[in-house]
């Protein structure tokens, strides 16, 4: 077994037992899987039970995940351990009180925008960032109470630092890369990302192509390389992966998450008229099966065995051991 669990931060495929089965193969032992981008909480609770019939056909390849214990339970009987999250706050709609029970049902992380302005704050594709609302205040209030992680992948710059020094726990961005890498409005600048660390919190690197250097055609070397730089300037101990998988997804998908219903037009977002849909992935990874390839790469740009470890999955365990929890528990 390897030194430490292998875990993939953010994904949202065209969940299949295919998929399931290359989960294993990947050795992959958990995944957060985006369950919400526009939907309203009822038809958020539909998406919790489609996932509850997964995990009843397939109780061999996957499990329910909640707590960090989960991902052990997952290595140790060779499974992949699913947790739940949302990129959008719309599934607790204007009721605070819909924090608390998204977190029994499951939800372990939530945006607090996507890319527009929310109740909450300011998404990164808005002219103006007003920061976090009162409402926003209240919460992140709250999600610390329960152990829902506050997560800002897709948030405005000042939302994103405000919600950090807010937030009385560490807060996630899931799945970004570094601006100055590869300048892409969702991806974030140093002094968010130091913003973030600096108060505890945890960044998974995105191998989605439009946050790439060179974009589909990055290498593994300039994406470990620029792994590696980010470490040096930050701390190797707050980051991890969260790829932004969407194998499978049609196009139809690409355009549920950019428009919602908020738009009776087409948002192509960070993709672009003539090719609207959802880019090629770079050839060294394409599904779950190529986190090996990662693994190797970090070696390659002279990062320890411990390190490496705790990039491919063991900062997330760690993060996950002290935020899913509520808070003042052990």
């Amino acid at each position: 077994m390897r030194p430490g669990p292998r875990i993939d931060n953010l994904q949202y495929a065209n969940w299949s037992e295919k998929i399931f089965r290359q989960m294993r193969e990947g050795g992959v032992d958990a995944v957060h899987v985006t369950i919400a981008y526009h939907e309203s909480f009822r038809e958020t609770v539909l998406n919790f039970e489609k996932w509850n019939r997964w995990f009843e056909r397939f109780p061999d390849l996957i499990m329910k995940g909640q707590w960090a214990e989960d991902v052990d339970t997952a290595r140790e009987t060779g499974r992949t351990a699913i947790f739940f999250g949302f990129q959008n706050p719309s599934p607790i709609e204007d009721d605070i009180g819909l924090v608390e029970i998204v977190h029994t049902l499951g939800a372990r992380f939530m945006q607090l925008t996507y890319n527009n302005q929310s109740l909450l704050a300011t998404g990164c594709y808005e002219a103006e960032d007003n920061g976090i609302t009162r409402m926003g205040r209240q919460v992140i209030k709250e999600m610390n109470r329960v152990g829902l992680v506050v997560d800002m992948s897709h948030s405005a710059d000042r939302s994103t630092i405000e919600a950090a020094e807010i937030s009385e726990r560490p807060i996630a961005i899931t799945h970004a890369n570094p601006y100055d890498w590869a300048p892409a409005l969702r991806n974030k600048k140093d002094d968010v990302i130091r913003a973030v660390t600096e108060n505890g919190g945890m960044m998974g690197f995105s191998v989605y192509p439009h946050h790439l250097k060179d974009k589909s055609d990055c290498t593994l070397e300039s994406f470990c390389e620029m792994i590696a730089r980010t470490a040096e300037k930050f701390g190797t101990e707050h980051f991890g992966i969260g790829t932004d998988l969407c194998q499978d997804q049609p196009d139809s998908v690409v355009e549920w998450m950019r428009v919602g219903r908020w738009t009776k037009e087409i948002d192509y977002g960070e993709g672009s008229a003539s090719a609207p849909g959802f880019p090629a992935m770079p050839g060294w990874f394409e599904d779950n099966r190529d986190f090996g390839n990662i693994e190797s790469g970090l070696k390659a740009v002279g990062f320890a065995e411990d390190e490496v470890a705790g990039i491919m999955g063991g900062n997330w365990h760690r993060f996950y051991k002290s935020n899913f929890v509520a808070a003042g528990s052990s």
